[in-house]
């Protein structure tokens, strides 16, 4: 569901928690934000979770380890490396989405949250170039700090999780790991935190043998009163929004917002195209190169971060000096904040890559092409998918920002679902906007089930290390 389409229907209710204070309009902020992370880090450690080479679960059960203990000592293990790349990405994607989550405007009303957010909405209302300059140079300094702080730390950290049986030629480096992992303090505070989950390990007693080996079984009970659920939420909810609708939408509406998506569906699969073409090979060469991806990490989270209608007062310029199509030159905003999903996943996959892979094809003279096809694509297509499928489900969100520029009084609009959404919340028109976001879901899921879910399936059974 695009973020920006229902945040313009739940800022009501999260006004209505807190009414005449500014709680309720912060917590539809870090609702809309939370909703821009949360879905692309749940993607990649499912991924992970799918992709656990089979021999390491067999070694868990032959060990005897219940199903929390397999859990923190093999999946968690496995699947932090691309964690925390994207957990990179979805911080960079909060940034994307916070000029709009910090100035809501629903109609004629507009709130403005105290943040870089508003700010650089306010500086792009009354076309002050130095304040969106000096918007530009505090998210620079504030993604260099928590990335020295907090990020590098974890990749170097993760690197100890690679599946390969010798350490990485080139180790990342940290000083803050430096000084923690020599920190008797924070020994000595983390020590309580250990113990309790080593003793969680043992709660179940070990069991060896036959049944320890054999693989659980999966009991169907549990799919179908989930999937039943879901059915009967599907249902109810398909059932109020064609009753809020129905009162003053006809067919025609309908016919017109599906005619708008399939607009923005072809600008994203080609922007994604496009992306995964320039990206991927650039993605693998830094992924393989843990000295200039120490140079690359910060000037990509600082690439993705930055906000779409920061380059509006550009973009318009350009597109009226010049006399362009908005529909074609105003697309490449959509893809500006989400390509960097496949680039961030690339680089995980390729930075795990196993030495001994690396090895074996260099003794084999596996060079040119034919590394790039055998070696290379396969180790990280897995996590080519997984970013591919977040770029798209973000392209689709940025839709309803980059479809609609503005600088001054001069905007700009292309054809497209996102135009449709984003004129509908302008004008306060909810049953639009419920018809727009319905509309764009439906593509969405249309889109996973008919192409990136047998990709996912088709990585998962070929591209596994095993």
């Amino acid at each position: 569901m695009p973020i920006l389409g229902f945040i313009s229907v739940t800022v009501v209710w999260f006004l209505s928690l807190a009414p005449g204070r500014i709680l309720g309009a912060e917590l539809a902020c870090v609702f809309a934000i939370f909703t821009s992370q949360a879905w692309n880090m749940a993607f990649s450690f499912y991924q992970s979770l799918r992709t656990v080479p089979p021999e390491l679960e067999e070694a868990g059960r032959m060990f005897g380890l219940n199903a929390w203990a397999r859990f923190w000592r093999i999946e968690a293990p496995f699947a932090m490396p691309p964690l925390v790349w994207n957990m990179m990405m979805s911080m960079a994607g909060g940034w994307f989405f916070v000029t709009l989550s910090e100035a809501i405007s629903v109609g004629s009303t507009t709130i403005a949250l105290p943040g870089i957010g508003s700010y650089i909405a306010v500086a792009i209302d009354e076309r002050d170039l130095s304040a969106i300059f000096y918007a530009i140079g505090t998210m620079l300094v504030v993604i260099l700090v928590y990335d020295q702080l907090l990020f590098r730390p974890l990749i170097a950290w993760a690197d100890r999780f690679r599946i390969e049986n010798q350490p990485s030629e080139e180790q990342p480096e940290s000083w803050v790991l430096t000084m923690l992992r020599r920190s008797r303090l924070i020994d000595t505070l983390t020590a309580p935190f250990d113990a309790m989950i080593r003793w969680s390990y043992r709660l179940q007693p070990a069991s060896f043998g036959l049944r320890a080996i054999a693989p659980e079984s999966k009991g169907r009970l549990g799919d179908i009163v989930w999937y039943a659920v879901l059915a009967v939420l599907g249902s109810y909810g398909a059932w109020r929004v064609y009753n809020f609708a129905h009162a003053n939408l006809t067919w025609s509406d309908l016919g017109e917002a599906m005619g708008l998506g399939v607009l923005t569906m072809i600008r994203v699969v080609v922007l994604i195209g496009l992306a995964s073409l320039i990206w991927t090979p650039v993605g693998i060469y830094v992924g393989l190169r843990p000295a200039l991806t120490r140079w690359v990490q910060p000037v990509a989270q600082f690439l993705a971060a930055f906000p779409a209608n920061i380059l509006f007062p550009l973009a318009v310029s350009l597109i009226v000096f010049w006399d362009l199509n908005p529909d074609i030159w105003l697309s490449p905003l959509m893809v500006l904040g989400t390509q960097w999903y496949i680039l961030f996943n690339v680089i995980a996959g390729a930075s795990t890559m196993p030495t001994e892979l690396r090895d074996a094809a260099d003794n084999f003279g596996v060079r040119g092409w034919l590394w790039w096809k055998k070696v290379a694509l396969p180790c990280v297509f897995p996590y080519y998918v997984t970013g591919a499928i977040t770029a798209s489900g973000g392209s689709w969100n940025a839709s309803i920002v980059a479809e609609v520029a503005s600088w001054g009084r001069r905007t700009l609009h292309a054809h497209g679902l996102g135009a449709y959404i984003a004129d509908a919340t302008t004008k306060g028109d909810f049953r639009h906007v419920v018809l727009g976001i319905a509309v764009m879901s439906f593509y969405v899921v249309v889109l996973n089930r008919i192409f990136w879910r047998p990709l996912y399936w088709y990585a998962e059974r070929k591209f596994r290390l095993t």
